[in-house]
């Protein structure tokens, strides 16, 4: 068969082919008969061969192969059409559709496709009449004896449903699409009374209105007017009484009114309403019955269309009391009965609606803005109930029956209901937290009606949910709250977490009103032990001692004292002890000079003699986690143990006299023969060397030159890590110590050599292979833009060498991680700035310069990311603010060449570009707009979607 001649392309042929493709359990038997079907669908024979294929004697698999053929046909070979055949083609095809309406479904489709792909060709100019010579031809019975009406009715609905749904997935050029869609838009007016009629009709079997409300919903996609469907829609209303069509009938009805362009016709969306509303007894009656299929269509009718057309129905100011109707049955379905989601899944469809109404309503006119306050406000206080009710969690023994999947649901859902809640405080402002707070005081001070813990919860999160992220400072009741709750009972875990998150958003106003915190400190030390709350507590204790540590003095001991405990008996998981060392880094930061050293030794003592023990042991998988975090655990501490800023009463103390050294420095110099062990014993394990890394990286962030004792030692171990096995936490140490201690020579006298020892061994990385090194490229980019930036002094001797830098960056430049390119960017927008005050910079850019420009031009012209566009023209501005000459000497040589650095770029595109480039040394921003254009037309992307959000 692979040597079959044109000529032999035959019915007989094909079917072969085709029993081969289909029963040949030799897959590369099959993949010969499907090349040489391919070909055959191909050639001029086909025309012929298709309409024998799809003879009623045929097999269903023959005739399918044969509808498409034809549909291959005429799609993609129509210039093959022989002349003179447009008329047979189109009855034939019409005929063979009316043939195949009673099935198979498959080839019915099949060539329905076809036709549709046939009226594609020749709408409008030479069958502008397609769409109603069809309704025509099937209505009439034409040229049939054997269908019947329904089969005959059915193939017409599958190809009207086909028409708009072809036009969307077609190859066809967008001018050409957009004359057709224009054309069929206007036989909307010769479909709907049919699709309408059908509806309408009592006898019409299900499966016909199944297939008129597709139909509907299909057109639809070529934008009809809300005013041209009224009557269909009305239809929809009607079947959605009719249990088998609901869903079918809502999807229509959602997709009818979710039409943006709907806000043209305000008189039409006002008719919609009662009909919506009318919707309400089924509604009740669906949620009675546990329908949740109805009340969930019923509901996002409601939504679909009070959210798309919030703002038009508000301006209709005469219907007002029509529209609240519609908020209020959008409240319902809000509240509607169950909890989510196991006994509803309808109330997380309105949400959204409640954000869009409130936007609304605040950007009217100040008058009816007024006017719409005074109805709504009312309507958002019974929201806060309904979401707070929505809220609340199931009694426990509800709860313990869901699923893991309905519990991270619920918590989902709980996460939407804070965001809204945060909206609606935007719309009732102080009164909101007025409101909640009466009704916890009434639940907390009710003695004879005992409240459940889900009510009291429930209030507490709405609090929770306002104050994470709004300034509740002026609030009058946020004492009162504070005041109520150590009168709670946490007799239940979820209750004591929104306990804790209460209280962690309230940190701040806590640093103002400092007398408030014995009553709430107590509260979370207390329940500091529980592991079951150990993310809510840690993050509440973590919390107030940052925004409270200048306040924290008298409660320094106790937090301190449950802390240790709780550390040294590995209650939490490692980040929550994390955090945790987090928090306690601020607090002993805020102490007193003389209290800190005995308790910083108190707590890290325990940490470091269990560290010292391990590193006396056979590294093994076993030790390796409790080293690594216990290295964590001092990192973390140290990154927040910043004694610089101090309250400054203590500032002011400290000028007065000699300063003690940083505590911070006596427990690194303490512990650095163990944390030399540790290398020594751990060198080639990643993991652990970054962890060790970590611990001086934090440090230097917080004591900055107070390091200085530290520096020799540090640069000799990072050394050795770095010669052994080179990783990016070393070179980010390496950049901090060059950030710190640049402008200090002594200090910096043995960060020299090892600036040099790093660029040696990363340059024989580089010549080796460095691509399975992105990370560590990437931050040998950044710390060669550090030195070059702090102290490029260095490039001066000849140890360092910045030629070598230079190469491996252009090298960089053919990496694919965005992160690594941005870098290797930086490095060069610093480097070429310093072309006049380093003589090796001046060589190399000299010597080479038309290498960096032929790199950066092929990156620009690559289709990188739009970020990446902006990268690659900093450096393109510094060298023309810093070295115009490379640009005016090399930049058109560099982009002679044809179809460098793209195909898409003519002559033209490159002497303009050239000509922007070489006369722009001032604005960057100007440069940055040249560059992206120059990128579009390389990419060929200029006037599309893409470069229109460029």
């Amino acid at each position: 068969m692979e040597s079959v001649g044109a000529e032999e392309f035959t019915v007989e042929a094909v079917e072969r082919a085709l029993q081969q493709l289909y029963y040949n359990p030799d897959m590369s038997q099959k993949n010969v008969a499907q090349k040489w079907l391919t070909q055959a669908q191909a050639s001029s024979q086909a025309w012929h061969f298709c309409w024998a294929l799809l003879q009623p004697d045929k097999v269903p698999e023959i005739q399918f192969f044969g509808a498409s053929t034809l549909h291959v046909k005429i799609s993609r070979h129509w210039s093959d059409l022989p002349s003179g055949q447009l008329d047979t083609l189109r009855s034939q095809l019409i005929a063979q559709v009316i043939q195949f309406a009673s099935g198979p479904k498959m080839v019915l489709t099949r060539l329905c496709v076809a036709l549709a792909s046939l009226v594609f060709h020749i709408l409008p100019e030479t069958w502008p009449t397609a769409v109603r010579d069809l309704l025509r031809a099937f209505q009439t019975g034409e040229g049939v004896t054997e269908a019947d009406d329904q089969t005959r009715c059915l193939a017409l609905l599958e190809i009207l449903a086909v028409l708009p749904e072809e036009l969307l997935s077609s190859r066809i050029p967008g001018s050409r699409r957009s004359q057709v869609r224009s054309a069929l838009a206007v036989e909307w007016c010769s479909v709907c009374p049919l699709l309408q009629q059908l509806l309408q009709r009592a006898d019409a079997p299900a499966q016909v209105r199944e297939r008129v409300l597709r139909c509907v919903s299909s057109w639809l996609t070529l934008d009809i007017a809300l005013k041209d469907s009224e009557g269909v829609l009305q239809c929809c209303f009607t079947l959605l009484k009719d249990s088998e069509l609901f869903d079918t009938a809502m999807e229509t009805i959602v997709s009818i009114i979710s039409q943006p362009d709907c806000q043209r016709f305000a008189d039409s969306l006002l008719k919609i309403v009662p009909q919506v509303l009318g919707l309400q007894d089924q509604l009740k009656k669906a949620v009675q019955d546990e329908d949740m299929e109805t009340s969930h269509g019923i509901c996002r009718i409601a939504v679909a269309l009070g959210e798309t057309h919030c703002r038009t129905l508000l301006e209709q100011v005469d219907h007002w009391q029509c529209f609240q109707a519609l908020v209020n049955m959008i409240l319902s379905c809000t509240g509607i009965p169950g909890r989510y989601p196991v006994d509803e899944t309808s109330s997380s469809l309105t949400l959204t609606f409640w954000y869009t109404l409130q936007d609304d309503i605040t950007s009217l006119d100040a008058e009816r803005q007024t006017l719409y306050l005074q109805i709504y406000r009312p309507v958002y206080f019974q929201l806060v109930d309904v979401l707070l009710q929505k809220a609340c969690f199931p009694t426990d023994e509800d709860y313990v029956t869901w699923s893991a999947d309905d519990k991270e649901q619920f918590r989902t859902y709980r996460v939407d209901v804070s965001d809204t809640l945060m909206c609606v405080y935007e719309l009732l402002g102080p009164e909101l937290l007025r409101n909640l707070y009466d009704k916890l005081g009434a639940l907390l001070t009710d003695t004879a009606h005992p409240s459940s813990w889900q009510d009291i919860e429930a209030l507490l999160f709405g609090f929770q949910s306002i104050a994470e992220t709004v300034d509740v400072s002026y609030s009058d009741v946020i004492p009162g709250l504070i005041g109520l709750i150590p009168l709670i009972t946490a007799n239940s875990i979820q209750l004591a977490e929104t306990i804790m998150f209460t209280i962690g958003s309230l940190a701040e106003w806590l640093s103002d009103h400092s007398l408030m915190l014995p009553s709430v400190l107590p509260v979370v030390l207390h329940a500091l032990p529980n592991p079951e709350l150990s993310v809510a507590c840690v993050s509440a204790l973590k919390r107030i001692c940052r925004e409270c540590r200048h306040d924290l003095y008298p409660h320094a001991d106790d937090i301190m004292s449950v802390s240790l405990a709780v550390l040294v008996k590995d209650i939490h998981k490692s980040t929550q002890c994390m955090w945790l060392m987090q928090a306690l880094g601020f607090l002993l930061s805020s102490l007193p000079s003389e209290d800190i050293p005995g308790k910083l030794l108190s707590l890290v003592t325990p940490h470091i003699q269990q560290l010292e023990k391990l590193a006396n042991e056979t590294p093994s998988s076993t030790n390796k986690l409790p080293i690594v975090h216990i290295l964590g655990l001092l990192s973390s501490l140290f990154s927040t143990f910043d004694l610089n800023k101090q309250s400054e009463r203590l500032d002011v103390m400290r000028t007065s006299q000699i300063q003690p050294r940083n505590p911070v420095v006596v427990v690194l110099q303490q512990t650095f023969p163990l944390i030399q062990t540790i290398v020594n014993k751990w060198l080639n394990e990643p993991e652990v060397v970054k962890a060790v890394c970590a611990v001086f990286e934090k440090s230097l962030k917080t004591l900055m030159h107070e390091f200085s004792p530290l520096v020799t030692q540090l640069c000799e171990l990072i050394g050795q890590i770095y010669n052994a096995n080179p990783q990016s936490s070393v070179l980010d140490v390496t950049q901090q110590l060059v950030h710190v201690f640049s402008c200090e020579k002594s200090l910096f006298s043995p960060i020299t050599p090892l600036l040099e020892l790093i660029t040696n061994i990363t340059m024989s990385i580089f010549q080796i292979g460095s691509r399975d090194h992105p990370d560590v490229v990437e931050s040998f980019m950044q710390l060669h833009a550090q030195v070059l930036r702090r102290k490029p002094d260095v490039y001066l001797t000849e140890r360092l060498d910045i030629k070598a830098v230079f190469y491996c960056g252009i090298l960089s430049f053919k990496f694919p991680e965005t992160p690594t390119l941005k870098a290797t960017c930086l490095l060069f927008s610093e480097l070429v700035s310093h072309c006049e005050d380093i003589p090796a910079v001046r060589e190399v850019l000299q010597e080479d310069g038309k290498l960096l420009l032929q790199t950066l031009l092929e990156g620009i012209g690559s289709r990188s990311p739009q970020s990446l566009t902006e990268d690659f023209a900093e450096v393109l501005f510094s060298l023309s603010c810093n070295c115009p000459s490379i640009l005016s000497l090399w930049l058109r040589e560099v982009l002679l060449p044809p179809g460098f650095p793209s195909s898409h770029l003519t002559a033209e595109h490159k002497e303009q570009f050239c000509q922007q480039i070489l006369r722009e040394q001032v604005n960057k921003r100007r440069l940055k707009d040249i560059v992206k254009e120059f990128a579009l037309l390389s990419g060929g992307l200029r006037g599309t979607e893409y470069a229109a959000s460029y």
